[in-house]
């Protein structure tokens, strides 16, 4: 017969082995986010800082949009797109930061009025807005709470 205790140091073993392999996989995982990350940071920049509006070209499309959805104006086609731009940006700061998560929406924040800040010092053919500022932190918002919510989901598996 074997001895509860035996039984239960072994299961304390296995379970600290496995602790290093969880963590080694969430710093993974956060590295990964990070370099996702700078990547996206990279391709927001030449969005934010492009020397005249990046949807000049587009101009076609932009009113296809807006005849084949109706009601649907210009500026809440851009306030949008806005919000669709930062998503990303709180889920992957989320990820790569996950014990700093007080941080996203000031970070954020942070961000946009660099971005707007920097469209009015710098550009003379954009428009910097406080409705920018306002979709791109509740996009980013939008993420964080994406990534809170996909993780409270698997935690009651």
């Amino acid at each position: 017969m074997s001895d509860p205790h035996d039984a239960r140091a072994v299961a304390i073993a296995d379970a600290l082995d496995d602790a290093p392999l969880q963590t080694a996989d969430a710093a993974s995982s956060a590295r990964t986010a990070a370099w996702v990350l700078v990547a996206y940071l990279t391709a927001l920049a030449l969005i934010a800082f492009w020397p005249v509006p990046v949807d000049r070209d587009a101009a076609g499309l932009v009113h296809a949009i807006l005849r084949a959805i109706p009601g649907l104006s210009y500026p809440a086609l851009e306030f949008t797109a806005n919000i669709v731009l930062f998503v990303p940006f709180g889920v992957l700061l989320t990820l790569a930061a996950p014990h700093r998560r007080g941080l996203v929406m000031p970070i954020a924040l942070a961000t946009t009025l660099v971005i707007e800040t920097g469209q009015a010092l710098l550009l003379v053919q954009r428009t910097p807005s406080v409705l920018d500022i306002i979709a791109n932190v509740t996009g980013a918002a939008i993420g964080l709470g994406a990534v809170v919510l996909v993780e409270r989901l698997r935690a009651r598996r």
